[in-house]
């Protein structure tokens, strides 16, 4: 079992239960992507494995124990997390924005020291807006954007990274650019990220780990090549889907797919999945 994992975990709001007792292990030192339509829950899962909201019942443990008991700042030492829409205050610098990531580590009137200073500039030549430092954050571009709110993430110096759709609003070549530098920030650091993406071969391409979810809970999770496939995406997503390899990876990928309709699409029948490493719901 990872450091970080959920046990029966119930989340909702108000009265509408969105995350339904779920059980689910993060790897330790992995990239882990979380799938599934919109309004399922992997939102939702996300902000309570990262002390956003609360949670009704269940229990979420790191390190053996509950995130609830764990203090605040103690808490941020560990994990960070870059919401789905990011906002800064108008005139902000990019330097400044960075700079927010060490508040964990401040003490008395949370002055910058030389460490603060040097992590900073270390977490700007990382995710590569070093030349940005002095720039307003509304001056960039989406994509430096991202980049920058990711180096306030590594600022904070945390094993666990979360990023909720850090793609979004982004064109194909400012989402390659982000999920390579977080692909990096994995192998080279050892960084645990945990992110949910929207698209399918995104997720299969870059994640070591998937979980798939549907109405609150997970119908499979594993490998990309136990979870990306026909069955599991017809469970999922009610579609019929083409299923390839990616010439460049070697992993599965979406070629085409078909909504199902009509009686098909209200068909109960199990399927005997593929054999593979992974753990089911």
């Amino acid at each position: 079992m990872g450091r970080l994992y959920t046990d029966r975990l119930q989340v909702g709001y108000d009265d509408r239960l969105i995350v339904k007792n779920l059980s689910v292990d993060i790897p330790d030192n992995q990239i882990t992507v979380i799938i599934g339509p919109n309004g399922c829950g992997k939102s939702t899962l996300l902000k309570a494995m990262s002390r956003i909201i609360s949670h009704q019942s269940g229990s979420i443990l790191l390190d053996g124990v509950s995130i609830v008991r764990e203090d605040t700042k103690n808490l941020a030492k560990k994990m960070a997390i870059l919401p789905q829409t990011p906002e800064s205050s108008a005139g902000l610098t990019v330097g400044e924005l960075v700079s927010y990531g060490r508040f964990p580590y401040q003490k008395g009137f949370g002055r910058l020291t030389k460490k603060d200073i040097e992590v900073i500039d270390w977490a700007l030549e990382v995710t590569r807006t070093i030349e940005y430092k002095y720039k307003p954050v509304d001056a960039l571009s989406g994509g430096q954007r991202q980049r920058v709110w990711i180096a306030m993430a590594l600022a904070q110096e945390t094993d666990i990274i979360f990023l909720d759709e850090p793609t979004t609003y982004l064109d194909m070549a400012h989402q390659l650019e982000v999920l390579e530098l977080l692909q990096d920030l994995n192998r080279e650091q050892g960084r645990t990220i945990v992110m949910v993406l929207h698209d399918l071969n995104q997720a299969a391409r870059f994640a070591d780990h998937i979980i798939a979810m549907k109405d609150g809970q997970i119908v499979k999770s594993g490998t990309c090549e136990f979870v990306i496939n026909r069955h599991v995406l017809r469970d999922v997503f009610n579609i019929e889907a083409e299923i390839g390899l990616d010439p460049r990876t070697k992993k599965p990928m979406c070629l085409t797919y078909n909504l199902i309709r009509g009686d098909k699409a209200n068909d109960k029948k199990t399927y005997a999945y593929p054999a593979g490493t992974g753990t089911g719901a």
